[in-house]
């Protein structure tokens, strides 16, 4: 445990010494914020449903540049070989960056939480929606995160890495457009495949078992591929 914590503390300390973080984040919550004070001046609700899908959208975007030099970087330098012979397992390795990354991630999504204050201040907001949201938003970002790993431990290059993982995370979102134009039940295999449809009931409030699980199934099994990419050195 001493161990795996050492090298979670790594991960986040190369991860803020990167000015990649710093953008990201920026990034982030400017976008965030222009959309919040548009959409509330402009529907005068009490309501963040459009926050989390203008923020899931960016999670999209924008979690191939966390991820991207995880393994990449560290394969091209030639510090993963010293790595990998440490007293630590490939599985430690992974998860540890899965934390630091996820890490990262919540606390840039955390201070979002400024909104649902500003809410509250100034009216009665449905906190229901509120709290599946941010959890929606948390499943997104490790499953987006775990395939991020994955594909980095596939490659030497960070670009190679961030394109891929791009197409990899805009096909899985935007596939339920493939799936209107498939017969049954072909269709609906597709678009149960499909990151938007599993994070839009977070979004407004409907929380259910099977998109609980699918995002969980997509974590473990990004974490798992990492895992076996690292074998392949």
């Amino acid at each position: 445990m001493t161990a795996f914590l050492a090298l979670v503390a790594k991960e986040l300390r190369a991860l803020f010494v990167s000015p990649i973080a710093y953008a990201v984040i920026a990034v982030f919550l400017v976008l965030n914020g222009y959309g919040f004070a548009v959409t509330l001046i402009a529907t005068k609700q009490a309501t963040l449903v459009n926050v989390f899908f203008q923020a899931a959208v960016q999670l999209v975007l924008l979690v191939p540049l966390v991820t991207m030099r995880q393994f990449a970087e560290e394969r091209r330098g030639g510090t993963l070989e010293l790595l990998l012979t440490s007293p630590v397992r490939e599985g430690d390795i992974v998860l540890a960056k899965f934390a630091a990354s996820m890490g990262m991630l919540l606390a840039m999504v955390a201070l979002t939480l400024v909104y649902s204050a500003i809410l509250a201040r100034f009216s009665t907001p449905d906190w229901g929606p509120i709290y599946s949201g941010y959890l929606g938003l948390t499943l997104l970002a490790g499953a987006l995160v775990s395939i991020g790993l994955a594909v980095s431990a596939l490659t030497a290059n960070q670009v190679v890495a961030a394109v891929v993982s791009l197409g990899v995370f805009g096909m899985l979102w935007a596939i339920d457009a493939w799936a209107a134009l498939l017969p049954s039940p072909i269709d609906n295999w597709v678009l149960g495949l499909s990151l938007l449809a599993r994070f839009q009931p977070f979004a407004v409030g409907a929380m259910y078992a099977s998109d609980f699980g699918f995002f969980l199934a997509v974590t473990l099994l990004g974490l798992f591929l990492a895992v076996r990419g690292l074998a392949r050195r």
